[in-house]
């Protein structure tokens, strides 16, 4: 047979359309396997091959578990919100829906063309109505458990895009959409209490099977850490500024404290500051930098001390100076620090600029030089003085500021509350009314979903106000708790929101009367193997199971956790070794692979190029010589005969099928195709196989390329589908080889190679080496002196 994938893979792809092969079943008795990829943002540049990889991994463990008679639910959907349309919309004076539409086409019949084993009756649209009343339905029970608030603050601003960005969103101070430089901005910003959930989503990693980097991922972002909160007194005044410490046992040696150049003690005691000018034109300064630019470590260190103003330390009763600071932030802990320079390095070089003391209360450096953060025998400490261990010094601090009534232990995370609105168009919107009776009310259950009005004119304010905002009959409504005049919310929510839940709706995607039915979750959850990058193992993993946590708390979801298991996938870089971009030239179409090469070709490269959770580059010479295996392939229907097993390759087959299996499991799916590439060379040097065997190969290749292995299946006869035909089997006694090679020496010299069963005795086997021709040739007519027998490896006769 002749690898025609032009005319077959085609026909294939319809066949399984047609009957259905791929749709998760209803009924609940059978055992499942749920397999979740992250669905993908329809863009309208299409797919790369990146999609190709990142949903080929479990594609293949998917099409493996059906074939074992599980229940798969494998669904795709699409993450549809989001600036990149509404920006393109702009652009393009196109609606944001009509973009939409169109990518989600193209998208669909890209993926279809690659043959995905997609259920595509379960796809979900984040902007479609159905979807987004559940995400609103959602949002709408943190509100009423109290887990949503308002607040004014400074935020992340694009002027670009012009939107408020999440800390997550604007990393290294460039926007994540337009990779613009973002500037800080006072507004209105809603929140999610995501930090009340810190120690579940942190404890949680305990419970599921991720991979080690993706849970240290988590658990940096979350960042949890233990210390002690601690009253600096403001001297002269009823006021205290509360700081948190990891290291309370180096109190006695703070000299300084730093505050927040925002920090509302600033105004409260403006009459008492005699520089206040000086004050106000840093804070004006301050405010012109990112976040990025205000905590970055290495910078020219930059302040100002309040001229009026001073704190006590509580461990001494010292009187301090006090400065405000750009790198102390009031949306970080409290907003105010204290400060060790002798042990802190930040700490030090403010100090030595601003001729502050710097006291050693650690010994084992050398302060004059620099600052010491290692650990050694506490000094000038009072009470800690001698004490050289830290748990017992920050223990005995502990017990002396709860003594004084001036501290406590604490518990403090990096993570932020979650910055939940967008002022623009293109997103959910917020279910919240304003009532200047009320104040906010939520959106009643039962309205839902509150619709996004349809709109011609959908570019943000230039103050970054929502476009909502124009539109009077949106903004006008009645409050839903007294009926009078109120107006709605305009801000949206941002992407992250439909992509939080997304994995529950696959499982009952059109159930109008909740976000999925118990039955439903109860069978389905949770996830059993999540695959995605790990670009988004923080921001979306950490959302969508925090949505999680809270909908299992209020009992709406069965499982305290989505995810069972995770994993993630490399790169693939462009020929060059580099990340693929446009602006490089290196883009690789995957169009054009199946075009030229055709599907199976495509979908067995990306997984054979290399380790499946390493970066790779793209080699066109590997996509010819994955087209040639696939080549040999077809071949081996013109070799097959009969049935049964062929005694050279009966080992060999049972061995492939024994590390295909098991390869899959470990997502290594580079050494799997080796293994059947490896077996086909097997097969060459035979020169056939049986009929049964080559049924066998088909099976185990199926998941890779499953076009030309249902063609072949066809052509054995079969009327069912390989794609849910039984996965073979193997006999473990049968991996082991029947017979081994030995190497035949003749005074340690290399004469022959021979075959012998594997549990051959010494003597037989050393008789059976002198009959070859080759030894007989190097021993005729001399003395044997020693015979040498290393089993199953080396027979060496010396003779002289």
């Amino acid at each position: 047979m002749k690898h025609d994938f032009l005319s077959i893979e085609k026909k294939w792809q319809d066949k399984w359309e047609e009957a259905g092969i791929f749709h998760a079943s209803e009924d609940h008795s059978k055992k499942k396997f749920y397999g979740l990829v992250e669905f993908p943002y329809p863009s309208g540049a299409g797919r790369h091959v990146g999609h190709i990889k990142a949903y080929s991994g479990l594609e293949v463990v998917s099409r493996k578990r059906r074939m074992q008679g599980y229940n798969v639910l494998f669904p795709i959907g699409f993450d549809a919100y989001g600036l990149p349309t509404e920006n393109y919309a702009i652009k393009t004076n196109t609606h944001p829906r009509v973009v939409t539409d169109t990518n989600i086409a193209n998208f669909t019949s890209q993926l279809k063309r690659v043959g995905f084993g997609f259920d595509w009756t379960r796809v979900v649209d984040t902007t479609e109505e159905g979807y987004y009343k559940w995400t609103q339905w959602i949002f709408r029970k943190i509100f009423d458990e109290g887990l949503v608030f308002r607040a004014t603050t400074l935020v992340n601003y694009c002027p670009s895009c012009k939107v408020v960005l999440s800390n997550e969103d604007s990393q290294g101070g460039k926007c994540d959409i337009c990779h613009s430089d973002i500037i800080q901005k006072s507004k209105d910003v809603w929140y999610l209490r995501i930090t009340e959930y810190a120690d579940k989503l942190l404890f949680g990693l305990d419970e599921v099977d991720y991979l080690p980097n993706v849970k240290l991922q988590q658990e940096n972002w979350i960042g949890r850490s233990e210390g002690a909160f601690a009253n600096f007194a403001i001297k002269d005044t009823d006021d205290s500024l509360r700081i948190y410490t990891t290291r309370p046992d180096t109190m006695f040696g703070v000299t300084f404290m730093v505050i927040a150049p925002e920090h509302p003690i600033i105004e409260k005691y403006a009459d008492k500051i005699a520089n206040i000018d000086a004050l106000n034109a840093y804070k004006e300064e301050c405010a012109k930098k990112t976040e990025f630019e205000r905590t970055q470590l290495v910078k020219d260190k930059t302040g100002v001390r309040i001229e009026g103003l001073t704190a006590i330390n509580p461990a001494n009763g010292r009187e301090i100076p006090i400065f405000i600071s750009d790198y102390v932030m009031m949306g970080y802990g409290t907003g105010a620090i204290m400060a060790v320079p002798a042990h802190d390095e930040r700490d030090y070089d403010f100090a030595k600029k601003f001729g502050i003391d710097i006291i050693e209360v650690i010994k084992g450096g050398n302060i004059e030089e620099a600052a010491y953060t290692g650990d050694g025998e506490m000094v000038n400490s009072e009470f800690l003085n001698g004490i050289t261990t830290k748990k017992e010094a920050i223990a005995k601090m502990l017990d002396f500021l709860a003594g004084k009534g001036v501290g406590e232990k604490g518990v403090q995370y990096k993570m932020k509350d979650w910055a939940f609105n967008r002022q623009r168009y293109w997103g959910e919107p917020i279910p919240i009314v304003h009532c200047p009776s009320c104040g906010m009310v939520g959106v009643p259950y039962e309205e839902l979903p509150l619709r996004l009005p349809n709109m011609d004119q959908f570019e943000p304010g230039e103050g970054g106000e929502s476009p909502l905002a124009k539109v009077e009959s949106f903004v006008n409504c009645t409050c839903p708790k007294c009926g009078g005049a109120a107006k709605r919310e305009t801000d949206t929510m941002p992407q992250w929101a439909g992509s939080s839940w997304y994995f529950l709706r696959y499982c009952d995607p059109h159930n109008e009367e909740a976000l999925a039915s118990k039955e439903a979750l109860e069978y389905w959850l949770p996830v059993d193997w999540y695959n995605g990058g790990m670009e988004h193992v923080t921001r979306h993993m950490i959302y969508s199971r925090f949505w999680h946590h809270f909908l299992y708390d209020i009992g709406a979801v069965p499982t305290k956790e989505p995810y069972a298991k995770r994993t993630a996938q490399g790169l693939i870089l462009g020929p060059d070794g580099d990340k693929m971009s446009k602006s490089k030239g290196n883009v690789v179409n995957p169009n054009d692979v199946v075009d030229e090469y055709g599907a199976d070709v495509l979908r067995v490269y990306v997984l054979f190029m290399g380790e499946y959770g390493s970066a790779t580059p793209w080699n066109d010479s590997s996509v010819r010589g994955v087209k040639r295996f696939l080549d040999r392939v077809a071949g081996l229907t013109d070799m097959a005969v009969g049935e049964g097993a062929t005694p050279k390759l009966e080992s060999a087959f049972h061995k492939t099928v024994k590390k295909v299996s098991q390869d899959i499991e470990d997502m290594k799916f580079n050494t799997a195709i080796a293994a059947m590439m490896s077996l086909i060379n097997d097969i060459y040097d035979a020169g056939t196989l049986t009929r049964d065997e080559l049924g066998v190969f088909v099976r185990i290749l199926c998941p890779f390329a499953p076009h030309i292995c249902e063609e072949i299946w066809e052509m054995l006869g079969h009327t069912d589908f390989a794609s849910a035909a039984e996965w073979p089997a193997w006999d473990e006694a049968k991996t082991v080889d029947a017979t081994v090679t030995y190497a035949v020496q003749v005074n340690g010299k290399l004469r022959a190679t021979l075959d012998l069963p594997k549990d051959m005795e010494k003597d037989a086997a050393i008789a059976a080496a002198k009959q070859e021709p080759k030894v007989i040739q190097f021993t005729e007519g001399k003395t044997v002196v020693k015979e040498i027998f290393v089993p199953g490896k080396i027979i060496n006769i010396v003779v002289k």
